[in-house]
């Protein structure tokens, strides 16, 4: 059943992007936000009934990280390609989360949860905390809707727009700035104790010194 839930939420996606690219009937795009909080909203609900029903499995946990990801990513990659939000916002959350998984994949290999591989007190805060977690889910969220919201409003009431575009346009900057600045911030205790941990500065610093002296040939 909670997969059955988790499924349906990876459908429910893929419509709302179909209806994201709806510009010839831009009325259609105005059930964007409310979907989005469908899509969110059953994010929780496959969780309770994984618990409810006792049906908590690792092959589960895998399918809803996988849709927590892909959620994520083709958002920003529909924004972007929108011309909603700078296309190198897409980038940075792309990269991010290839860099970041991969990290955590060599630590389950090893049998260590990935919240588990952040040792220090900060990072764990950063990281694992639950208030860092929500701030940083709602400012996803938020930021979506929000972009979502406003999609349409050009297309439906011009005259509107024209007059209070300069208000709303830097709200949406400053929104995603922020959820950048979170998702950077919350990745750098995953990588910089992964580097501490596999010594890669030392390796780089022990590569560059073994590197032949090139000579130019003047004496």
């Amino acid at each position: 059943m909670a997969n059955l839930v988790t499924l349906l939420r990876f459908f429910l996606l893929f419509v709302l992007v179909v209806m994201a690219y709806q510009t010839r009937w831009p009325w259609l795009q105005l059930a964007n936000m409310p979907l989005l909080v469908v899509v969110i909203f059953l994010d929780a609900v496959d969780g309770f009934v994984a618990r409810r029903f006792n049906e908590a499995s690792v092959a589960g946990a895998v399918f809803d990280i996988v849709v927590d990801r892909v959620t994520e990513n083709v958002l920003w990659i529909v924004l972007a390609d929108l011309r909603l939000v700078p296309v190198w916002v897409a980038i940075v959350f792309i990269t991010r989360s290839l860099v970041v998984d991969s990290i955590r994949s060599t630590g389950a290999a090893k049998g260590k949860a990935p919240f588990s591989m952040v040792a220090t007190g900060w990072g764990r805060f950063l990281v694992a905390g639950r208030f860092m977690r929500a701030l940083y889910g709602t400012l996803k969220t938020v930021t979506f809707g929000w972009v979502l919201l406003l999609q349409p409003w050009p297309a439906l009431w011009p005259g509107f727009w024209a007059r209070w575009s300069q208000l709303f346009l830097p709200l949406t900057a400053g929104l995603v700035y922020v959820t950048v600045a979170v998702c950077i911030v919350r990745s750098i205790p995953v990588v910089g104790e992964f580097m501490i941990e596999q010594r890669v500065l030392g390796h780089l610093a022990a590569l560059f010194r073994s590197r032949p002296a090139h000579h130019d040939g003047r004496q």
